[in-house]
């Protein structure tokens, strides 16, 4: 198959450190191929400074799976990056928007079978006058060409116990309540279950939609946001033919029990649905992008500075990354629809 793209991510995170532990233990994990957008010399100080005898290859991304065997593939992304453990500099940013564009472009060329990204540090990026909320709406602009208006994508965090989609993401629990609307919800469902359809090939998939407020909202007694925005969101989703059932208590939601009941949990806000899965899954829940015409995996966790170049980092993430993002590559379309 075509190797994964792999984007280097904060070049002063752990990224370069899991990708070189990933690649060690390519066998034993009978990870698919992948290469590493980066600057080549920056990878070998930093496999030095691990103490880590890797080889490397520097490649185009066609030769890649035959190197993959034998030497971690890397395909120069014409940054210098000089950046130290746990020391971001000027060369960050550069390296780690590079590699982006680059992974974006190989994949939309079909070089590439699938975009995996290393962790980014977003303060980095916003000080050298990166203007995107983050990582899936950079990756969104880039799937389209010109001025076409960029695809809406969701985030996903999955992880075989568990699968969780929060409607609003990274803001403030006010201004994700003001947010938050029946078109957010319906709009978010509709995505999951597309894609739950097409790439993961759950045939009829079943949502789980939580409440936003203490026990559902108790019949009004804790918040009406239930009967006027998250219910009539649940009655037109299944008006369309979708398996979606709520709004339920979230406090009961993630019990094992419960989650052999649906396929993904729609939750309203970032922290209704990162505790269940970093409780449940911290060391191996994945970050899927939906609604791309591409696929797109994520190691579920940040750039953990106090730990870059100490070689103390897991890979299991990004191992888990790589796998689900040849699974998904291996089963789905090229480029795939998303309904508006």
């Amino acid at each position: 198959m075509r190797p994964l793209a792999l984007t280097v991510g904060e070049s002063a995170g752990i990224g370069p450190d899991i990708t070189l532990a990933a690649w060690l233990r390519r066998e034993e994990f009978n990870l698919p191929p992948f290469y590493l957008l980066a600057d080549p010399r920056f990878v070998a100080a930093r496999a030095r400074h691990l103490g880590l005898d890797i080889p490397l290859a520097k490649v185009t991304p066609t030769a890649a799976a035959d190197a993959f065997p034998s030497a971690l593939p890397i395909v120069d992304i014409g940054v210098t990056t000089t950046a130290m453990p746990a020391q971001p500099d000027a060369s960050s940013a550069q390296a780690a928007l590079a590699a982006i564009r680059r992974a974006v472009a190989d994949v939309m060329s079909g070089k590439a079978a699938a975009v995996v990204t290393n962790p980014i540090a977003k303060g980095v990026l916003y000080q050298a006058g990166f203007d995107e909320p983050g990582h899936t709406e950079f990756l969104a602009k880039l799937a389209v060409a010109g001025d076409s208006p960029p695809p809406r994508s969701v985030m996903m965090l999955w992880s075989p116990e568990l699968a969780v989609v929060p409607v609003t993401i990274h803001v403030g629990l006010q201004q994700a309540i003001r947010q938050l609307t029946t078109r957010e919800i319906v709009e978010t469902g509709r995505i999951v279950a597309h894609d739950l359809k097409q790439r993961f090939g759950i045939a009829q998939p079943r949502l789980a939609v939580a409440g936003l407020n203490p026990h559902a909202g108790e019949g009004g007694a804790m918040g009406a946001e239930e009967e006027t925005i998250v219910a009539p969101a649940v009655a037109q989703l299944v008006a369309e033919g979708i398996d979606a059932r709520g709004p339920l208590p979230a406090d009961t939601m993630f019990h094992p029990q419960a989650r052999a009941t649906y396929d993904a949990a729609l939750c309203m806000y970032h922290d209704q649905a990162l505790i269940p899965i970093k409780t449940i899954a911290f060391d191996h829940a994945v970050n899927v992008t939906l609604g791309l015409p591409f696929v797109r995996t994520s190691p579920d966790h940040g750039t953990a500075f106090d730990i870059a170049g100490t070689g103390r980092a897991d890979a299991s993430s990004l191992i888990a990354a790589l796998r689900l993002a040849a699974r998904l590559a291996a089963t789905s379309p090229a480029a795939i629809p998303v309904p508006a």
